[in-house]
C-alpha cells in the first residue's frame, strides 16, 4: 500500500506554469513603467536624488512583482484551481477576481501603512486620493489596470487551448 499523494503547488501542467511565469513577467514590465510614470506624484520626485528615485522605482517594481505572483498563487491555492484555472472562462475568472482582490487589498493596506503609520513615503498635492482609505488613486488604479491587462492577455492565449 503506497502513501497517499497530496497535491502540491507544483502538480500543475506546463501550460499553467507558463501562464504564471508570463503573467509575472508582464506584471514586472508593466509595473516598472507605471512606477516611473507616477513617480512625480510622490514627494521623493522633488526631494530625492536621481539615484534614490531609480532605486525606489526598482525596489517598488520588484515588490509589485512579488505581490502579483503571490496574489495569483494564493488565489490558486484557495480556489483549488492550480491545474484547472485555465480550463474554462468561469474557472479563470474566479481565480483572477480573487487574485485581483488580494492585489488591490494589499495595495490599500501598504499605502496606508507606509504613508500614515511608517511615513516611509508621501504623496504630493497632485496625487488624488480615494476617500475613506486615503490611498493614492494612481497605485489603486495600478492594481486594477495592470493585472486586468495581464490576465486578459493570459486568458486570450491559454483559455480553452488544452491547458
Amino acid at each position: 500500500m503506497s502513501a497517499p499523494k497530496f497535491p502540491s503547488l507544483f502538480d500543475v501542467s506546463k501550460s499553467s506554469l507558463l501562464a504564471i511565469g508570463i503573467y509575472t513577467g508582464l506584471m514586472l514590465v508593466g509595473n516598472l513603467v507605471w512606477e516611473f510614470a507616477h513617480m512625480p506624484l510622490y514627494t521623493l520626485w522633488e526631494e530625492g536624488t536621481k539615484t534614490q528615485i531609480i532605486l525606489y522605482g526598482l525596489h517598488c517594481t520588484l515588490g509589485d512583482g512579488i505581490i502579483a505572483f503571490s496574489s495569483l498563487i494564493i488565489a490558486l491555492l484557495i480556489t483549488g484551481r492550480r491545474e484547472s484555472w485555465l480550463s474554462s472562462m468561469l474557472a479563470f475568472k474566479r481565480t483572477v477576481y480573487l487574485a485581483m482582490l488580494f492585489g488591490v487589498s494589499y495595495t490599500i493596506f501598504s499605502e496606508y501603512l507606509n504613508t500614515e503609520i511608517r511615513q516611509s513615503w508621501a504623496y504630493t498635492s497632485a496625487m488624488p486620493t480615494i476617500p475613506v482609505f486615503g490611498t493614492g488613486l494612481s497605485p489603486f488604479l495600478q492594481w486594477l489596470i495592470l493585472p486586468g491587462l495581464g490576465y486578459w492577455w493570459i486568458g486570450r492565449k491559454f483559455i480553452g487551448k488544452g491547458a
